[in-house]
Parts: structure tokens; sequence; C-alpha cells
């Protein structure tokens, strides 16, 4: 890939800079507006072009935006060179944060949006998060934030496809925040249970551990945890109370335990 700046890690100095996919609403927007607050300049990435847009003129209109489907590597790369070129080159951290969600019995839902879940959960991430790399390679102290979730921990009923696509971005994170230590890339991952957002709220089956544990987090709350894990190393960042306390009796439970409580309260 081609871009109109210099490659150089001399801008230590410069603006911080943050490209946010999945910006148009939601954990998205709140994040970007998080960052913008403390002076970054931003990239914002949605499909839904005049979301973004109308989150930019609230920011200010001092950042980039574009509309993009971000399963077409095509308009992906564009977005890319035009975005670097935006920035000069810098990327100080890359917010993986556009997804999709279909909550259901399994074979109840159409094999094509099975597809879809990971081609933008998980092929779609993995695509830009490559296409941003001689940004984020020039850059001192670049990282990349992906989006998880607390059902890359064990598998949700209900969230079979979501939950196939969280492990993957795990797996996808861990690897590469090893890899790219090599090139002062830290990479790392987010992962909240539910969360107050319109993905959540317009599902059409009520899964029963929602029932059970609530949607107790705002996409606000997943914003600062976003801030606050790009100041440290932790690969795996869970947030909440609830899922912290869940992560921390894993690490000491035996296994079989986690599946009957996720068991339990999945249970119709």
């Amino acid at each position: 890939m081609a871009y109109a700046y210099t490659e150089s890690k001399k801008r230590k100095n410069a603006r911080k800079t943050m490209l946010v996919t999945g910006a148009g609403a939601g954990i998205g927007a709140a994040t970007a507006r998080r960052f913008s607050r403390e002076g970054w300049t931003l990239g914002l990435i949605d499909i839904d072009g005049e979301a973004v847009e109308t989150l930019n003129t609230e920011l200010g209109s001092r950042h980039w935006h574009r509309a993009l489907d971000v399963t077409d590597p095509t308009a992906v790369a564009s977005a890319l060179s035009d975005f670097g070129t935006f920035v000069n080159g810098r990327l100080d951290l890359l917010f993986n944060c556009a997804g999709i969600l279909r909550v259901g019995h399994y074979e109840d839902i159409p094999a094509a949006e099975h597809r879809r879940i990971m081609e933008v959960n998980v092929l779609a991430l993995m695509e830009i998060t490559q296409q941003a790399f001689p940004l984020l390679r020039t850059t001192p102290g670049a990282r990349v934030i992906n989006m998880s979730s607390a059902s890359a921990l064990y598998g949700i009923p209900h969230f079979a496809s979501y939950s196939a696509s969280k492990f993957a971005v795990r797996g996808f994170t861990e690897a590469l925040n090893l890899e790219w230590r090599q090139h002062d890339i830290t990479v790392q991952d987010i992962m909240p249970p539910f969360v107050k957002t319109k993905m959540v709220s317009s599902q059409t089956f009520q899964a029963p551990i929602i029932d059970r544990l609530g949607v107790n987090l705002e996409a606000e709350d997943i914003a600062e945890a976003v801030w606050k894990a790009h100041t440290v190393d932790d690969v795996h960042n869970p947030v909440g109370l609830q899922f912290k306390s869940l992560v921390t009796g894993s690490k000491w439970l035996p296994n079989a335990v986690t599946r009957q409580l996720i068991g339990l309260l999945s249970k119709t």
C-alpha cells in the first residue's frame, strides 16, 4: 500500500491520532467523544456515513470521516490511504469497534447471518488491522485495541456465532500482541458483558442470560475502559465488576464450574 507521506518515527510530539471503526453509534461513538475531549485527532469510520458526519460536526468538524463497509477490502485500502494522508502517516491507536450481533437459537438463524457475523467481527477486523500496519509501524508506541466480549471467556448459548467471532478476536489479539512487539506495537482487547446499545436492545430474541444478569453498562463505560487500556499493557481488559469477578474465578475454579454457571444463567 502506498501512502502520500514520509515514513518516520520522529513525530513523537505530534497530536495523537486514532482510527475508530463502527464510530457511528454506541461504543464507537462514545469512545470517539472520549478521545476527542483529550485533544486527539480522529478518523471516524462507519457503514452509516450520515452518522459519522453528524458525529464529526458535534466534535467540531475537525476529524476525518468516511462511510465504509469494513468487509470491502478495496474500499478499506482507499480509506486507509486517505486517512494516512490526513494524519501525515501517524496512527497512535486503531480501535476495531465495528461489529454485529444476532441472538437466538442457532438453528433458527439463517446461515447467511452467521457468515456475516464472522465477516464483520473477524475478517474485516483482521483486514483493517493489516492494512493499518504501515501507519502503526511508523508511529512510536502505537496500539491496536480490538473489541472482544465476555462471550470470549466461555461460549454463551443463543450467542453461538457471536461467541465464536469473539473467541477468534481473542486469539488474534494474543498472537499479534506477541508478534508485533518487534514493531513497538501493543495489541490489546476490551472484554465487556452486555452494554446498553442499539445492537443489544434491537434484538427480537430475549436471551435468558440477559434477563438474569441484566444490561448494566453504558457505552460511556466502555469508552472509559478503552481510555484506560491505552495507558496499560494488559492484553485482555475485562469491564464491569460482575464480569471481572467471573474472570478472576475462572483462573482458580475448574472449567466445569464456569460451564455449569453459564448453563444455569442461559437455561430457558
